[in-house]
């Protein structure tokens, strides 16, 4: 059958494309690509069944849709493209090394010091380098991205985003005039930190195993018999909860201001993010559990 494809901007028509009736949008795109507009790529589309409706997701057949000869379909253009995975491994590698530079006290920031980071100072730099590296470890070896790609303007922003907190965080927790918190906020902090990292670490391995390698697949998560992933019977995105908690504690550990704000700042997007995938997950699966709150059990 044959589809004319108009854009979404102008209803410009681009041309038309031929493909049989168990095509899916996957191969629509790969058509528009192929044969009407080269520079739009599969990734860089979005396909959508009247100009200003939703996108279809690639898996959808032509066949579901009700597509019939002469039908037409809308493109959108996304924009330039990059990986998500890409996208994480720049935002996570630039706070590890913008934070080791720091920890070194780098006469450009803090003039000739011959001080060397106190104790605290130490400990800090071990669990943001662990943090940080295990965040680029689960980006190469964990994560299973439903989406391949997003728009490339983000990857300025992210790191904007990790890259100046980094700094900011560095500066005032490596500073020679730093005051060290008591031992128990230390202790506490610290054994807080190492909890919620492993916790967030659990329920990402989680995640991983609910979708099979090369598949879009979605189910409902459920405590594995893992007690990190306990936190299940409670909130949907556990693993937003114990991120939360890991700056939670490391701002108990370090006494430090701006590594409050960020944790605030981090709450509240994961919050925005943790709130839509609860709705999602309702709307996909009847059975959902209804005890479960977003992010916060019982709260939030």
């Amino acid at each position: 059958m044959e589809i004319e494809i108009l854009t979404t901007v102008g209803s410009k028509s681009l041309g038309k494309i031929t493909l049989n009736d168990d095509a899916t949008i996957q191969n629509v795109k790969e058509k528009i690509y192929q044969n009407l507009k080269k520079s739009l790529y599969p990734e860089r589309q979005a396909i959508k069944p009247e100009a200003k409706g939703k996108s279809l997701k690639d898996e959808t057949t032509l066949k579901s849709l009700n597509i019939q000869d002469g039908s037409k379909l809308y493109v959108a253009d996304l924009g330039p493209q990059i990986s998500y995975k890409n996208v994480f491994l720049a935002e996570y590698a630039g706070p590890l090394f913008v934070y080791l530079w720091v920890y070194q006290r780098p006469w450009i920031l803090y003039g000739e010091q011959t001080s060397s980071p106190g104790t605290v100072a130490n400990i800090a730099a071990v669990c943001w380098t662990f943090h940080y590296a295990k965040r680029l470890l689960e980006t190469v070896f964990v994560h299973r991205f439903s989406h391949g790609t997003m728009p490339i303007r983000n990857l300025f922003k992210n790191c904007t985003y990790y890259w100046l907190f980094a700094l900011y965080i560095a500066y005032h927790v490596n500073h020679p005039l730093f005051t060290a918190p008591c031992n128990v906020c230390v202790y506490v902090g610290l054994a807080g930190f190492v909890l919620c990292e492993l916790g967030n670490l659990s329920i990402h391995l989680l995640l991983k195993n609910l979708r099979p390698p090369g598949t879009k697949v979605r189910r409902i998560p459920m405590p594995d018999g893992n007690p990190f992933s306990l936190l299940l019977n409670y909130v949907s995105c556990p693993n937003y909860t114990y991120e939360f908690g890991s700056w939670v504690f490391f701002t108990v550990l370090t006494k430090c201001a701006p590594v409050g704000i960020f944790a605030a700042v981090g709450m509240y997007q994961m919050s925005v993010w943790a709130i839509n995938k609860h709705r999602n997950y309702k709307k996909e699966f009847p059975d959902y559990p209804k005890s479960r709150k977003a992010i916060l059990p019982f709260i939030l």
